[in-house]
């Protein structure tokens, strides 16, 4: 019989493509989404096909779906600072209440489930690289702190429904990712940069750009998270490319990408924004095998074409 999968969230960036990676594996997809940040764009190619269900519903109500259900992917959530600062409460609902409602999804019909946490868990860390044996260094109170919390709840609560009800579950700490998708006001370092190169503005850095980053093509991303589903390891794992960058050198490979002869303009640095991001990988690299194999300078040419193409769509030069 084929998988019948469940993944939440499906209309956004990560979902849209993981219902393009169980397609593609033979399974049948319910992709559910409130279309809060998501987009049925990401997701019209999929809607002909006999394999593809489409549920216009919020993860923070009682989620019924009927027959057998082999896996559950968790990634219904705001995940822009755009976002989460924009809908704050709705953000905590998803991490807490969403997550309740697809654990208890998960026991009622024996699935694995797999939920996304975040690379945020390690808020702004004092250890480097970030392991996950690492507890993090996060402001609950900060503005930060609706996201940062809910996914760290979501991990506390998907360890208990594990402990205590004997669910089967899997946990990832995604870093930064990246790739065609993206929403254009995203909010996030790679879509303003290149928004603002096309557009002819100048980059907008914040602090001194001494800040890093370590970024991950998301066909990358959606391999380890696939990798993940199907091993047996239920505590949490970091899933990133560790080539670390500092926001400063990231914006200069941006202008040297789109040929725009634009400035680099400083802004305050926000609350609580974390000054180092690179995951330690060892745990995919040793219980996976996976690590990621698209180079930061092919994976930011694939997504510059993306965002011109969408430019040109919408009669930007």
């Amino acid at each position: 019989m084929e998988k019948r999968v469940l993944i939440t969230g499906a209309a956004g960036f990560l979902g849209s493509h993981l219902c393009d990676k169980f397609i593609a594996d033979g399974c049948h997809v319910i992709a559910m989404d409130n279309l809060i940040t998501g987009t049925l764009k990401n997701l019209e190619h999929l809607l002909p096909n006999a394999a593809f269900e489409f549920y216009h519903h919020d993860v923070t109500k009682y989620i019924h779906i009927p027959g057998q259900l082999d896996y559950i992917l968790h990634f219904a959530s705001p995940a822009s600072p755009v976002d989460y600062l924009k809908i704050p409460i709705q953000t905590l609902k998803v991490g807490a209440m969403g997550t309740h409602n697809c654990l208890g999804l998960a026991k009622d019909k024996k699935a694995r489930i797999l939920v996304a946490s975040t690379s945020e868990v390690y808020g702004d860390p004092l250890v480097h690289p970030q392991n996950e044996e690492y507890w993090g260094n996060v402001n609950p109170v900060g503005p930060r702190g609706v996201y940062d919390e809910a996914k760290r709840y979501m991990e506390s609560l998907t360890m208990a429904y594990h402990n205590f009800h004997g669910v089967d579950t899997r946990i990832v700490r995604i870093f930064n990712t990246y790739g065609p998708r993206m929403r254009l006001n995203d909010g996030r370092a790679l879509p303003a940069f290149i928004g603002q190169a096309l557009k002819g503005e100048d980059l907008t850095v914040f602090g001194d750009g001494t800040q890093t980053r370590s970024f991950c093509f998301v066909s990358d991303l959606i391999e380890g998270v696939y990798k993940l589903l199907l091993s047996d390891y239920c505590l949490p794992v970091n899933i990133g490319n560790p080539d670390e960058v500092s926001l400063l050198t990231f914006a200069n490979e941006i202008l040297h990408l789109t040929g725009n002869k634009v400035k680099i303009a400083y802004l305050p640095l926000p609350v609580d924004d974390p000054r180092k991001r690179q995951p330690d990988i060892t745990k995919a690299r040793n219980l996976l095998n996976w690590e990621p194999v698209v180079s930061r300078e092919e994976g930011l040419k694939r997504t510059y074409e993306y965002f011109k193409h969408l430019y040109s769509e919408k009669g930007w030069s």
